[in-house]
């Protein structure tokens, strides 16, 4: 079955007990049961739910792994996940790592005694390099959050294979539609599935995916623990969301990669970050791992007038955090998803004051390019 038609047909599009064509809310908390000695499948809906069920089963499906957990966020995702690990562990972790996962791995973490190395994961050195006793599992982003930089995800998985570490990978970018980590020897994915998963800019949810029985053991017994579950309005919308991913991506692409041509010939752009362009470092690695260039692009102004001029009167896009709507949405890293990292630290990765990401959304390319054009010349 292709994916296209998995989105809409994987055993959870119909509910059983009416033939509806959409999974019913079922907004209960707790459920009645029968009979003293044999409880049924659903008890608490922190421990289980069938709304979030048909979601974990269905991002489960998609990314080929054994099982699904729905969570109240991304960031709930990623902690629940990095819960798995115990104190004295060493996890080595990507560089330029969305801000929220920074954060959550240098000041909470870092607490409990879980030892973090930030490294550069585009050259697989590095990650070899890092390897300890203690190391303990690898945590990647591909493409890299905000500046799409592209890590081998077979060669680092041969590298955490000899010395048997989990590797996590945050898929968010991608979607299981673009890039499916599982499939290439990775443990667990997670996502923020307010991006694209989600799609409308209308729900704040996360989901994590796991290969093995063992490892999906962990992370239920830390969700059901923590509670941070995604509520049953929240999983239908990912739901529904779901089914429309194909379309929506092939859409967002076709109208980023033109948008990225458009601004690399800008004389005003300093540098254009997009796995679609040629001048893209490490697009022939991202292209033998996924089968799309994705929807985020990034790109630097020369100089911060500019940066500030354009952010205060681009049109027809919404200059806010987060990526993945059906609207284009032009964020700053540097006082948004990124803030969270020293300035210091920031500018050394390339973080700079003059970065702007944009996640590309679904209006017309001219329109946009109009819009972009006179909020640059506006500059000048």
């Amino acid at each position: 079955m292709k994916f296209g038609t998995k989105l809409i047909h994987n055993g959870n599009e119909i509910d059983e007990i009416t033939g509806a064509l959409s999974i019913p809310i079922y907004q209960a908390s707790t459920f009645h049961q029968k009979d003293i000695d044999n409880f049924s499948k659903y008890d608490y809906s922190r421990s289980g739910n069938p709304t979030r069920e048909a979601l974990e089963d269905t991002i489960a499906q998609l990314e080929n792994g054994y099982r699904g957990f729905a969570f109240s966020s991304g960031m709930a995702a990623t902690s629940s996940v990095l819960s798995i690990f115990s104190a004295g562990d060493h996890i080595i972790i990507c560089e330029d790592v969305y801000g929220g996962t920074y954060r959550i791995a240098s000041k909470v973490f870092s607490r409990f005694n879980i030892e973090f190395t930030f490294v550069d994961a585009s050259k697989l050195e590095n990650i070899k390099k890092a390897v300890k006793p203690n190391t303990k599992g690898i945590f990647l982003e591909t493409p890299s959050n905000p500046l799409l930089k592209i890590t081998d995800l077979k060669g680092a998985i041969e590298i955490a294979k000899e010395s048997n570490l989990i590797v996590i990978v945050d898929n968010t970018f991608m979607s299981p539609y673009l890039q499916r980590p599982l499939e290439l020897g990775a443990d667990i994915v997670v996502h923020s599935a307010t991006k694209f998963i989600g799609g409308h800019s209308d729900v704040v949810g996360g989901l994590a995916v796991a290969k093995s029985k063992e490892l999906s053991d962990r992370i239920y017994m830390i969700q059901n623990s923590f509670g941070a579950i995604l509520g049953p309005q929240d999983c239908w919308l990912l739901l529904r969301g779901l089914k429309t991913l194909k379309v929506r991506m092939d859409a967002h692409q076709r109208t980023a990669i033109k948008l990225a041509h458009w601004l690399e010939e800008r004389e005003e752009i300093e540098r254009v970050y997009y796995p679609g362009l040629e001048s893209h470092l490490g697009r022939e690695i991202h292209f033998s791992q996924a089968s799309g260039s994705g929807a985020v692009l990034s790109f630097k102004f020369k100089t911060i007038e500019q940066t500030k001029y354009f952010l205060n009167n681009i049109e027809n896009a919404a200059f806010a955090v987060s990526l993945g709507g059906v609207e284009t949405i032009v964020s700053y890293p540097a006082k948004m998803s990124h803030a969270a990292i020293p300035k210091e630290e920031r500018q050394s990765l390339g973080v700079s004051d003059t970065l702007i990401r944009i996640s590309v959304g679904l209006e017309e390319f001219e329109d946009l390019a109009d819009s972009f054009n006179e909020a640059i010349l506006s500059v000048l």
